[in-house]
């Protein structure tokens, strides 16, 4: 099996089963990892999305989910470390039938902070997904991807 970083599978251990990657050796250090989605919406999606009159603001409990989830990745993705989180921002936009969503997280640790920015954008949209659902069922999240990631042994990664 390959080594993380060689170009294979990092939590992939000698047996080819999964595995959390071993950390203790490395020193931490400070890492930031920005992601990005969007959310689509209908019409009927987009008006109650932007109608402060319908209800409660979306776009506001969204950001609030995408914080605490964000903070929770390691409890929701089996191989994902368990690691202090030292800040993380979640932004939320509506732009014409697309709320873009973008998270980055900071951290001063053995490991980066990748999931933890994916995750925050993930629990954020499916936050706006659940609100609009009934109204709008062709609601789709799009292009979580990572968009930025720095520090420790790799260094810096841009999209």
């Amino acid at each position: 099996m390959e080594a993380a970083g060689d170009g294979g599978l990092s939590h992939v251990d000698e047996h080819g089963r999964a595995s959390m990657v071993n950390v203790i050796a490395k020193a931490p250090t400070h890492r930031v990892a920005r992601a990005a989605c969007r959310v689509r919406v209908s019409k009927t999606g987009r008006d109650l999305l932007g109608d402060p009159l319908a209800g409660p603001d979306i776009l506001s409990a969204a950001r609030a989910a995408g914080l605490v989830v964000g903070k929770r990745a390691a409890g929701l993705i089996p191989l994902c470390h368990p690691i202090r989180i030292d800040s993380i921002a979640v932004e939320v936009a509506l732009r014409g039938s697309v709320v873009s969503i973008q998270a980055t997280a900071e951290t001063v640790e053995r490991t980066g902070v990748e999931m933890e920015a994916l995750t925050a954008c993930a629990g954020a949209a499916l936050t706006i997904v659940g609100a609009v659902l009934a109204a709008d069922p062709g609601v789709r999240v799009d292009d979580l991807q990572l968009l930025h990631k720095s520090g420790g042994r790799s260094g810096t990664w841009d999209r």
